[in-house]
């Protein structure tokens, strides 16, 4: 199994509901973000020339404790499946701050993002290019 990519970021303040935790809806926020940028890291254009399209077509989040506001969270994520217009991402939100146990396992939340390639202009997947897959297998 390959190593996740990982991304840190701060919970800010507008992202916390009134009981002061992450609202649920956050969550697919979060993963986007993780995902964009590992995609990102692996060089994947989805703006701009030449760039691939892909829709989230399945998501689904467990929930497994609060995130609360200024906290640091490392979002992991890693693809574990390819089929042929069609990929799972897997993305991990861990607390990355101070109070984090000594196995540096303070699991928040993990997600499956299901993405399916779209050509814009005949709205049909097509296969993934092995670019793609070459890119997020590594």
């Amino acid at each position: 199994m390959t190593k996740p990519f990982t991304y840190r970021f701060k919970v800010r303040y507008p992202e916390i509901d009134t009981q002061g935790v992450v609202f649920n809806a956050r969550y697919l926020d979060y993963a986007d973000l993780v995902v964009s940028e590992y995609w990102n890291d692996r060089q994947i254009r989805v703006s701009g020339e030449g760039a691939l399209e892909f829709h989230v077509a399945h998501a689904e989040v467990d929930f497994r404790k609060p995130i609360r506001a200024n906290e640091v969270i490392e979002g992991r994520a890693r693809t574990t499946r390819f089929g042929n217009s069609s990929m799972t991402t897997r993305i991990e939100l861990h607390g990355a701050g101070p109070d984090v146990d000594a196995a540096g396992d303070d699991l928040r939340a993990e997600i499956e993002l299901v993405n399916v390639h779209v050509s814009l202009e005949t709205g049909k997947s097509p296969p993934i290019p092995d670019s793609v897959r070459k890119a997020l297998s590594e």
